[in-house]
């Protein structure tokens, strides 16, 4: 995971990933200022190395004097081996009220210069898009570009987030099209998409997978980024009775290609109290993997890289490998050739596997009998301090919270009940299903059937034990397995920096 350490939790804004000679170049906001596009590389993914950072805002008189906005690059058409970065700037001169899109050109990703010449930078023109600030929110909107080129047609199209100049104010947000018809020439056209429904949609995606074009974007509304899919690049594009590929707090998704897999890397927003004061800190999860189920519905795979941070794996078979947290005289553990089976009659039982735990990935089959409730518990401690991640099998719901005792209670402030995130599933009255939980410092993630259903980043506990917990219900267990992951590093610096902020790194563990 990737984040800042600045001492006013300055924070990543919209981030955009390109894989090139085993290499992934990680270009990135830096906000609140938004003066600078930062540059990072990583052979992984996950852990990144700051590198020379690749823009910065104009000089003064300049169109992109006052703030850069989000940016998308791409090997250059018309220059083989060269670079072109099309990015968001703003005018001091114009309060920031409009936005323009310019280009960068780079020969290896890492020196980069402006094209404030010839036909740069793009301005969004009428009659099919607001293009004045007398018009609907009083600022120009044309930011967060997106190039794409068909492999089939060879089309050059470059998608925008903008806004069409009739319809409800705030309902008038689209994903803007422009055609490079020739070598750096754009002709606007009607908008790819427009869905009548949102005030914008944000940091535009397009790109085909087993045969579909998808189109993507994120969503203020309800933070979350959504999908669209169509059987041709021009529509019309269609939506699923869930268009979510991921679910509240994660943001501004962009895809990557990396040989043969389309990987997804977005932010996640986290709110944080820094001196008595709210602040929303933003960090860079580990990316997803891009994949379709059989009725075409976009899906996301657990990150591969995982496998290579396993350092170590327990087998759990065994009712002697079990504890009871609560002593529920209801509970039983019993072992059945078809696997673990745990239950609880009456009340709450959470059994807990061997060890504690830091960085881990547990996977098993479960199978689910009774018509009560299941679920696992993370990172827990002996008085059931911990993350409860609450599973609805039957009707598809997947809630993580955490849920401890509060520090310092006060009269009915004893406990703390944080809901976390939920997301939705396909659910069934029948089993089984493969679920798998990871947990990587600040990182959660989890995934059933081989799909992630919840992805988010929370600090509320850093160890504890691990298990599952039933309520007038039983679970079966098999091929239940946990592997131990190496720590996480946010940063590959002189030193390491480490995911694990509740304490400092052990110099004779770390073999320093």
């Amino acid at each position: 995971m990737y984040a800042s350490h600045g001492f006013l939790r300055s924070d990543i804004g919209d981030v955009d990933v390109v894989f090139h000679d085993g290499l992934y170049h990680l270009f990135h906001l830096v906000l609140p200022n938004h003066d600078f596009i930062a540059h990072a590389v990583s052979t992984d993914g996950m852990t990144w190395r700051r590198v020379k950072n690749a823009l910065f805002v104009g000089e003064p008189g300049e169109w992109d004097d006052d703030m850069l906005w989000t940016m998308h690059v791409t090997p250059d058409p018309d220059r083989p081996g060269d670079w072109r970065m099309f990015y968001t700037g703003l005018a001091r001169s114009e309060y920031g009220r409009v936005q323009r899109v310019g280009l960068a050109r780079s020969s290896d990703l890492y020196q980069w210069e402006r094209c404030n010449h010839g036909h740069y930078p793009l301005e969004i023109p009428a009659p099919h898009y607001e293009s004045s600030i007398d018009e609907g929110r009083k600022w120009v909107s044309f930011r967060d570009p997106f190039f794409y080129q068909d492999p089939q047609t060879g089309e050059r199209l470059l998608l925008s987030a903008a806004r069409v100049k009739d319809g409800p104010v705030i309902r008038r947000g689209c994903v803007g099209l422009a055609r490079e018809t020739a070598p750096d020439v754009f002709s606007f056209e009607a908008p790819l998409y427009r869905p009548g429904l949102y005030d914008d949609v944000e940091v535009p995606n397009l790109f085909q997978l087993d045969g579909r074009y998808y189109l993507m974007g994120s969503i203020r509304e309800d933070t979350k980024i959504h999908y669209w899919y169509a059987e041709a690049i021009e529509g019309p594009y269609q939506n699923f009775f869930d268009n979510v590929i991921l679910p509240t707090g994660n943001y501004a998704g962009r895809i990557c290609q990396a040989e043969d897999r389309l990987l997804l890397f977005n932010f996640f927003s986290k709110t944080e109290h820094v001196y008595g004061r709210e602040v929303v800190k933003k960090l860079l999860p580990p990316p997803k993997e891009l994949a379709t189920d059989r009725a075409g519905r976009l899906k996301l795979k657990s990150n591969s890289g995982f496998d290579a941070l396993v350092t170590g794996r327990e087998i759990v078979t065994a009712t002697y490998q079990v504890k009871y947290l609560y002593d529920n005289p209801h509970a039983n553990a019993v072992d059945r050739p078809d696997g673990l089976h745990l239950s609880c009659k009456s009340g709450y039982e959470a059994f807990i596997l061997p060890g504690q735990h830091e960085d881990f990935r547990l996977r098993s089959m479960l199978m689910l009998e009774g018509l009560g409730k299941t679920g696992l518990v993370l990172r827990m401690n002996d008085e059931g301090d911990g993350y409860y991640l609450s599973l609805d099998l039957v009707n598809g719901i997947a809630q993580i919270r955490a849920w401890g005792a509060n520090p310092t209670p006060e009269f009915e402030h004893a406990f703390r009940y944080v809901p976390l995130q939920e997301a939705h599933f396909r659910g069934s009255d029948h089993g089984p299903w493969q679920i798998e939980v990871v947990a990587h410092g600040m990182y959660l993630e989890f995934s059933i059937d081989g799909y992630v259903v919840l992805s988010l980043v929370d600090d509320s506990f850093a160890e504890g034990g691990i298990g599952f917990y039933t309520e007038s219900a039983a679970v079966c267990l098999k091929d239940l397995h946990v592997e131990t992951l190496s720590r996480p590093v946010t940063e590959d610096a002189v030193e390491a920096v480490y995911t694990a902020t509740r304490r400092a790194p052990d110099p004779e563990a770390e073999g320093w």
